[in-house]
């Protein structure tokens, strides 16, 4: 039986998880024959995907000149927008998260499932909106095999991690999966709408990664792929994938239920320490075995043609119970959208001091960034005067170096020669000690010898012949006369 079905959703702008799904189902609808036609009130790159693929894509309802067979909700809003609009078509909603306020199930008599795509929607939809159980169906996610395929075998120990997730920025748990992956020794990137860093095609990223920090549809890709995952997200920390836990994880999608633990780098290398290569291989098997889109793909469409059969058996629409329950969906999202209203309200003037405090912000920055400069031209100059007082001291430590080298040699030289004068000087010195000696010697030798003559009797016969008046004046003449004739 070939179906037109209406897959509504609140955007098909960014690449996100309800985005992905829709894009996902309407293209696997188209191959096997079926009609997806995709609504939303916000288009963007994934519309432009699913229009390049021949994927009617509308904004306004208007558009579709005949009915759908069924209508494939997400999001109350567009879901009673499409109801609304097109009277006597069924319908199916699904919940495809815990918190968001778009996911809570909208009740209407045409809205014949309810599905889940975990245990903690399926939670959410019986025991918080009172959906009856026997209307409410369990759908877990899938994964294109086509697309992910197998990568080769893990490494013994992990050398890369990547952090593939939308949410993930700077400001959450980036920081916090940095320090444990530097902790333990792992390199780490980031992929995603939070890193500003996007793609289309993460399939083609995954196989250059060993380990992938990452929950929901995005673990369980990583896991086809044959990552080793760790779940994690700003809500908290999860357990590393493994044989032991991968069923019950599944069935909760990887997601909320299961992060139960302190976003802690602690925490995280405990879990990276878990990482067994042999183990992710069979994790991976399990994954491609059960988890494939082919099959879910077979479920969904039991599930479509279950509806509309069940529609064709049931009687003409009740026009009234329709009203009603509009009326009561209005009446509790008036409320809703008016606090919603005013927060948008304040949430504009918040913007808008936003936006002034960004740009005062940019104006700090630009002066902060001269002021930076300023500081790095400061510091480079305050080095750059550090190196020339260095160098400076630096040839005067050398140059006073030389001088005390010359002055300890010309010190040196001075002792030598003053040794050696001195040495000279006490040579003289004996030497004329020595003379001076010889001198007393012959002096006391002479007057020994002057005694002598004094005291000879010939001495004393001069003495008394000169001492006669005209013989002493008589030689004394003589003596004259001999010592000129001697000069």
């Amino acid at each position: 039986m070939s179906l037109r079905v209406l897959i509504t959703n609140n955007t098909l702008a960014g690449r996100a998880g309800t985005e992905l799904y829709v894009r996902d189902i309407a293209l696997a609808l188209l191959n096997r024959g079926y009609s997806p036609v995709a609504y939303s009130s916000l288009l963007g790159e994934v519309a432009q995907e699913l229009r390049a693929a021949t994927v009617p894509v509308i904004e306004c309802l208007d558009a579709m000149a005949v009915p759908p067979n069924l209508i494939h909700g997400h999001h109350h809003l567009e879901i009673m927008t499409a109801l609304l609009h097109f009277p006597n078509v069924p319908a199916i909603s699904f919940c495809h998260g815990w918190l968001p306020w778009e996911e809570m199930p909208p009740k209407f008599p045409r809205i014949l499932r309810y599905v889940a795509v975990d245990e903690t929607c399926r939670d959410r939809l019986i025991l918080e909106h009172g959906i009856p159980e026997e209307r409410v169906c369990l759908l877990l996610n899938f994964v294109d095999l086509q697309r992910f395929k197998s990568r080769g075998a893990l490494p013994t120990t992990p050398k890369r991690a990547l952090v593939f997730s939308n949410y993930a920025s700077e400001s959450n748990i980036l920081p916090v999966i940095r320090a444990a992956c530097a902790q333990s020794n792992v390199s780490l990137d980031s992929l995603g709408i939070g890193s500003r860093n996007a793609t289309s095609r993460p399939e083609s990223l995954l196989p250059h990664y060993d380990l992938v920090f990452a929950k929901g549809r995005a673990a369980l890709e990583a896991l086809a792929v044959g990552n080793a995952v760790v779940l994690c997200d700003a809500v908290g920390a999860g357990p590393i994938v493994t044989t032991e836990n991968m069923e019950k994880l599944r069935r909760l999608n990887f997601g909320i239920r299961a992060l139960r633990n302190p976003m802690e780098a602690g925490v995280l290398c405990q879990e990276i320490a878990r990482y067994n290569a042999t183990d992710a291989a069979q994790v991976c098997a399990w994954v491609r075995d059960t988890a494939g889109m082919d099959s879910a793909l077979d479920n969904l469409l039991n599930l479509y043609t279950e509806v509309v059969e069940e529609h064709k058996r049931t009687p003409a629409s009740d026009t009234a119970a329709e009203m009603r329950a509009a009326s009561t969906y209005l009446r509790h999202w008036v409320r809703n959208l008016t606090a919603q209203h005013e927060a948008r309200i304040q949430h504009e003037h918040l913007k808008i001091d936003y936006q002034k405090q960004g740009r005062e912000y940019s104006v700090v920055t630009e002066r902060y960034r001269e002021l930076q400069q300023e500081h790095d031209r400061y510091k480079h100059l305050q080095a750059e005067q550090v190196r020339l007082q260095s160098e400076e001291l630096r040839q005067l430590r050398e140059e006073h170096k030389r001088l005390q080298e010359e002055i300890d040699r010309l010190q040196n030289q001075l002792e030598v020669e003053r040794q050696n004068q001195f040495g000279q000087l006490q040579c003289d010195l004996d030497r004329l000690r020595e003379h001076y000696r010889q001198l007393e010697i012959e002096r006391q030798r002479l007057q020994s010898d002057l005694a002598e003559v004094f005291s000879s009797s010939t001495l004393r016969l001069r003495n008394r012949v000169v001492g006669l008046p005209l013989v002493g004046t008589w030689l004394k003449s003589f003596a004259r006369i001999a010592a000129g004739r001697s000069s």
